[in-house]
């Protein structure tokens, strides 16, 4: 029987009154449905008001479960905390503790707000490299005082949340929101973290982000998709009191309507409509129709073809006709964007029929066909090539086809597959560049360390960097490594030795005076604007810098200059971890 429906308004107040009552009195932890009366709840804000300190999060934890209460009622809380973050009562939202990571709570104070939201402007437009992505991490994250000029707290959060949306992480995000309990500051980042598992088809994952959250959920889009959740896990009658609660605050959503009285089995008719809206309503539409299909289009959201794939929905694409031009670049397009298998676009490429004559000649018959059809002809010439020459150049036009049609991560694992098969040794120097453009190249840290006590910089010196090196041991071991080079005319140090040697020189490692005259240091290569931002203590402004310089490069493919300055300006921000790891990343002979 339909909860609450069949009562009116007065009757609907007294049994929730009652409810409520039942529920405070239980021995059981309290259950906040918030109170009907105006005066309980402005009391109800005061006590929650007054329990916030500035030594807490901006959100009181609570050990009530989440649950959407009435939004005019909502309303007053939420001012009140806005207004308690804007006095910047409360400072600090991260992750990570500052003291294992060198840093400190001020490494924001000094930093003007412009200048930080144009720097995570440009950094969010980049293809950074992982270890890029680390050091932007490890600084927005760190628990630390928000900027003061120029920015507020809220937006010095949202330039937080945005940079995590970018960065697509969802095992981060779901920590940090979960530790700070902010899933209503910045709604828009649960709900990324919401739609992200539901694309993937990960429904209990997403609903899992509610069972750890303490906090009353007030944004519409997420309090539905709790509703669903409580449903999905047999809480029916608390489900629909929520609803009903909802509806009587002015809530109406018919598509959602009608979706949930069909899982709450108020009614059994399908409502066979589909919304794309949301990948919520569309993942709706799925659940409460069992004969559920759907064609998806070049129109179609991305987060759409997402949850298609991973729902195995895409099945139909299998038994496409080879005549359908339109729908295969379709699939094209969902292949490029990484939403449908590789494999299963070259196989329908295998299906084309051509003749002899075009199969011959087909790095010129493929430029007299649509663009669709001359790279399955191309792709089957690749097949049936035995000379490694031609067939490298025939995987060079098929690649620049997808490039001209903007599918160029289109031919990206297949591509990998044939050329790992190829001897780089024997490939002509005209198609090195694009061998090794495409091919995964074995990262240097899967590599073993292999000592070469001749070279300085690796030499089993490089070990202090592990924390292998009482401070006494290698300043007498480093000292006596100079006497040899010194007596020895042909060494000269490199430019990884000096940074070897001026780190420990930072670290307070005695190193004899008698060596100074080695080499030289050029106190101008680090740039004007960060040594700027280390001289006026802008820490997390200087790591973001880094992180730009660094760009979508690895750490280890970077010059020599640009390492030297890196590490430099590490050491004089005593940042011992993060210069230690790039050290034994740069430094060691791998093999």
């Amino acid at each position: 029987m339909k909860i609450l429906k069949s009562l009116n308004k007065k009757n609907f107040l007294i049994l929730f009154f009652l409810f409520f009552i039942s529920i405070a009195s239980a021995e059981e932890k309290p259950v906040d449905i918030w109170n009907i009366d105006k005066k309980e709840i402005e009391e109800k804000n005061t006590t929650n008001n007054s329990e916030i300190s500035d030594g807490e999060n901006i959100l009181q934890e609570s050990n009530e479960p989440s649950v959407f209460g009435m939004q005019n009622q909502n309303q007053k809380l939420i001012i009140n905390l806005d207004e308690k973050f804007d006095t910047k009562e409360i400072k600090i939202i991260g992750l990570y503790d500052p003291e294992d990571y060198g840093l400190n709570v001020d490494m924001w104070a000094n930093s003007d707000g412009d200048q930080l939201e144009n720097l995570l402007t440009k950094l969010n437009k980049m293809d950074l490299s992982n270890d890029a992505i680390e050091i932007v991490n490890t600084s927005l994250l760190i628990n630390a005082h928000s900027p003061k000029k120029n920015i507020s707290d809220n937006e010095f959060l949202k330039l937080k949340s945005d940079w995590l949306i970018k960065n697509s992480n969802p095992d981060l995000i779901e920590k940090y929101l979960i530790q700070n309990q902010i899933i209503n500051l910045h709604p828009e980042l649960t709900k990324y973290l919401v739609d992200e598992h539901l694309s993937n088809f990960k429904i209990d994952k997403a609903c899992s982000v509610f069972s750890k959250n303490n906090e009353l959920i007030t944004d519409e889009y997420l309090s539905k998709f709790n509703i669903y959740c409580l449903i999905k896990n047999n809480k029916r009658e608390e489900a629909q009191l929520i609803l009903d609660l909802k509806k009587e605050t002015g809530f109406k959503d018919e598509y959602f309507e009608k979706k949930i009285n069909y899982l709450l089995k108020y009614t059994k008719k399908i409502d066979v409509s589909v919304s794309e809206k949301s990948i919520f309503d569309f993942y709706l539409a799925h659940q409460t129709n069992p004969n559920f299909n759907f064609e998806p289009n070049d129109k179609t959201k991305k987060i759409i073809w997402k949850y298609l794939s991973s729902a195995n929905l895409l099945g139909s694409f299998k038994q496409i006709d080879v005549s359908e031009i339109e729908k295969i670049g379709t699939i094209e397009k969902a292949v490029n964007d990484k939403n449908y298998p590789e494999k299963e676009l070259f196989n329908l490429y295998k299906r084309f029929q051509f003749n002899f004559n075009q199969l011959l000649n087909a790095q010129n018959e493929y430029k007299k066909l649509s663009k669709i059809e001359g790279r399955a002809l191309i792709y089957q010439k690749i097949l049936l090539e035995s000379e490694m020459v031609e067939k490298l150049k025939l995987l060079r036009v098929l690649k620049n086809s997808f490039k001209d049609d903007d599918l160029d991560k289109a031919f990206d694992l297949e591509l990998k597959i044939f050329l790992e098969k190829i001897n780089p040794v024997d490939i002509p120097d005209n198609l090195t560049s694009f061998y090794y453009t495409n091919i995964q190249i074995e990262k240097d840290e899967d590599k073993k360390i292999k000592f070469n006590n001749d070279i300085m910089h690796q030499s089993k010196l490089i070990n202090y960097f592990n924390g292998d090196y009482a401070n006494s041991k290698i300043s007498k071991d480093t000292n006596n490594f100079l006497k040899k080079i010194k007596k020895n005319k042909k060494y000269f140090l490199s430019k990884k030795d000096i940074i070897f040697l001026e780190s420990l020189r930072y670290d307070g490692i005695e190193i004899s005076e008698k060596y100074d005259d080695l080499y030289q240091i050029d106190e101008n290569e680090i740039p004007t604007d960060i040594q700027i931002m280390i001289n006026n203590s802008e820490t997390g402004l200087a790591l973001l810098r880094i992180a730009e310089v660094i760009g979508q490069d690895e750490i280890d493919r970077i010059d020599e200059d640009t390492i030297y300055f890196i590490i430099t300006a590490l050491n004089k921000l005593n940042i011992d971890w993060m210069r230690n790891k790039i050290l034994l990343k740069v430094l060691p002979l791998k093999v």
